[in-house]
C-alpha cells in the first residue's frame, strides 16, 4: 500500500473512515498531557483576549442603556456596522498572518537547530585536534546559541502584516467617516429616525480608532504565530480596563454621552497598539532587508480567498442587524444585547481555534500529520464540551441578568424570546469557530472561502423570509440555521478526508 511505503505516516493501520478523527482519543480530552498543556497555554490567554473587547462593548452597552433606549439602539447599529466592516479587513489579515508566521517560525527554528548542530560538531573537532580539554574558551555551540537567543528574528510575514494593517486601517477610517450616513441608511436608520444623529456621531468618532485596531490585531496574529497569546492578553486587558474606567467619566461627568463612549474606546485601542508594538520590536526585526523580502503576493492571494469568506459572513450578520433595525428601536435594542452576548461567549471557542491553527500550521510545515490529527481531534472535542457549558451558563445567567443592560419592559420581553437561541446555539457556534481554526492551520483557505459563500447564499434567503414572516424570532431561527451550516461545512471537510486532510484516509 502507498501508506506503508510513505515515511510521513509512521504508524499505519488499515484504512479507516476519516470520521474517526472526531472521536479519536476522546477519553483524553481533558487530560493535561503535552498536547493538552500546549493547547491550554495558547487557548486560555487567547480566549480571554478575544472576549475582552466584546466584554468592554457590553460595558459600553450597559452604560449607554442608562441614557435611553434610542441611544442604545443607535449605538447598537453603529457597533454592528463598525465591527462588520472591520472584520472584512481584520479576519483575513489575522488568520493569514497566524498561519504564515507559525510556518516561518517553525522553519527558522529548524534551520537554527541545524546550524547549532553543525557548529557543535565543528567545535568538537577543533577542540579535539588543537585545544587542551579544559581550556576556558567558549565553545562554538555556546556562541551559536547566544547568537540565536539574543538576535531579533526576521519574520517576513510579520513585517508584511504590519504594513498591510496600517494601510487597511487608514482606508477603513476614510470609508466609514465619508459614508457614515448612507451606511446607516442601509442598516435601516433612515433620515427621519431618532437613531440617526447619535448613531452617526458614534460611528464617525469610533472610526478614528480603525488604524489602531487593524495594527493591533495584525500584531496579535504575529504573536499567535509564535504561540504567544499572553502578550496580546496583557495588552488587551490594559486597553479595555482603560476603556471601562473612561466610559462613565467621559459619558456622565463630562456629559459627552455616546461621544464619550466612542472616545474612550479610541484611547483604549491606541494604548493596546502601542504596547504590542513595543513588545514586538523587542523580538522581531520589522525592517526587511528590501521590499522583495515582504510577502505581499502570498498575503494577497490567500487574503483574497479569506476576504470572500469574511464578506459572506459579514453580510449575514450585518443583514440580520439591519433587519432588526427595520423592526424599530425596541427590536434593535433587544437584538443588540442578545447579539453582543451571543458573540462574546461564542468567541471563547476562538481561543481553541487559535491554538489549533498555530499548532496545526507548525505540524503541517514539518509534515507531522500524526500531530496535526491529534490536535484537530482534541480542539474539536474541547470545543463541543465548551459549547455545552456555555449553553447552560447562558440559559440561566441571561434569564436573570438581562436587567443589567436595560429596564425597558418591551426590550426585556424580546430578550426573553431570544435567550433559548442565544444559549442553545453555543455548542454549534463553538464547533463552527474551532473548525475554522483547524482548516486555517492546514492553509485550506480556498475551501473555507467557497463553502462559506454557499452557506451565506442560503442563509441570506432564510433571513429575509423568516424575518418577514416571524419578525424577531425569525431572525434568531435564521441565525441558528446559518451557524449550523457553518459547522457542517467544517465537519464535511474533515469527515470526508479531502483537500489537505486526505492523509486521514491512510492513517
Amino acid at each position: 500500500m502507498m501508506a506503508d511505503s510513505d515515511p510521513s505516516f509512521p504508524s499505519m493501520a488499515k484504512p479507516k473512515l476519516p470520521l474517526w478523527v472526531f472521536v479519536k482519543d476522546f477519553r483524553l480530552v481533558l487530560t493535561l498531557d503535552e498536547l493538552g498543556l500546549e493547547i491550554a497555554r495558547i487557548a486560555l490567554p487567547a480566549a480571554m483576549a478575544l472576549t475582552a473587547d466584546p466584554i468592554a462593548s457590553l460595558v459600553d452597552t450597559a452604560f449607554i442603556g442608562r441614557i435611553g433606549s434610542v441611544e442604545l439602539a443607535a449605538v447598537g447599529v453603529s457597533i454592528a456596522l463598525f465591527n462588520q466592516v472591520s472584520r472584512i479587513a481584520i479576519f483575513p489579515l489575522v488568520s493569514v498572518t497566524t498561519s504564515f508566521v507559525a510556518e516561518e517560525d517553525v522553519m527558522a527554528k529548524v534551520a537554527a537547530e541545524a546550524e547549532e548542530s553543525e557548529s557543535l560538531e565543528t567545535g568538537l573537532v577543533t577542540t579535539n585536534e588543537s585545544e587542551p580539554p579544559n581550556s576556558g574558551d567558549v565553545s562554538s555551540f555556546e556562541v551559536a546559541t547566544s547568537k540565536v537567543t539574543n538576535e531579533r528574528r526576521h519574520i517576513p510575514s510579520a513585517s508584511s502584516a504590519l504594513v498591510i494593517g496600517a494601510i487597511l486601517g487608514l482606508v477603513q477610517t476614510v470609508f466609514l467617516i465619508s459614508a457614515a450616513k448612507p451606511l446607516l441608511n442601509f442598516m435601516g436608520v433612515k433620515s427621519d429616525s431618532p437613531m440617526l444623529a447619535p448613531a452617526q456621531q458614534y460611528l464617525t468618532l469610533r472610526s478614528l480608532g480603525a488604524p489602531a485596531i487593524l495594527l493591533s490585531l495584525a500584531m496579535q496574529g504575529v504573536f499567535r504565530g509564535f504561540k504567544d497569546t499572553k502578550t496580546p492578553l496583557y495588552a488587551t486587558v490594559a486597553g479595555d480596563v482603560t476603556n471601562i474606567i473612561l466610559d462613565p467619566i467621559l459619558m456622565f461627568v463630562f456629559r459627552l454621552g455616546v461621544s464619550g463612549a466612542a472616545i474612550s474606546h479610541i484611547i483604549s485601542q491606541y494604548l493596546i497598539s502601542i504596547i504590542l508594538l513595543w513588545k514586538l520590536i523587542a523580538q522581531v526585526d520589522l525592517v526587511p532587508p528590501s521590499i522583495r523580502h515582504l510577502q505581499f503576493g502570498r498575503f494577497l492571494k490567500n487574503g483574497f480567498l479569506l476576504l470572500m469568506r469574511v464578506v459572506a459572513v459579514t453580510f449575514c450578520v450585518t443583514l440580520s442587524a439591519s433587519l432588526a433595525a427595520r423592526q424599530g428601536p425596541t427590536s434593535m435594542a433587544a437584538f443588540q444585547i442578545c447579539l453582543q452576548v451571543w458573540m462574546a461567549t461564542s468567541l471563547l471557542a476562538d481561543g481553541l481555534a487559535v491554538a489549533g491553527q498555530a499548532i496545526i500550521a507548525g505540524a503541517f510545515a514539518q509534515k507531522d500529520f500524526e500531530r496535526a490529527t491529534a490536535t484537530a481531534s482534541r480542539v474539536l472535542q474541547l470545543g463541543w464540551l465548551l459549547g455545552l457549558v456555555l449553553a447552560l451558563v447562558l440559559g440561566l445567567g441571561l434569564t436573570f441578568g438581562a436587567r443589567i443592560f436595560t429596564n425597558d419592559v418591551d426590550v426585556l420581553h424580546l430578550i426573553g424570546i431570544g435567550i433559548p437561541f442565544v444559549a442553545g446555539t453555543q455548542p454549534i457556534n463553538a464547533l463552527a469557530f474551532v473548525f475554522d481554526g483547524v482548516n486555517f492551520g492546514a492553509s485550506d483557505f480556498g475551501y473555507a472561502a467557497y463553502s462559506m459563500v454557499l452557506v451565506a447564499i442560503f442563509s441570506i434567503g432564510c433571513l429575509l423570509f423568516l424575518s418577514a414572516s416571524y419578525k424577531f424570532i425569525g431572525l434568531w431561527i435564521a441565525l441558528t440555521i446559518y451557524m449550523s451550516l457553518r459547522a457542517f461545512a467544517g465537519f464535511w471537510r474533515l469527515g470526508t478526508g479531502t483537500g489537505p486532510w486526505n492523509f486521514l484516509r491512510r492513517l
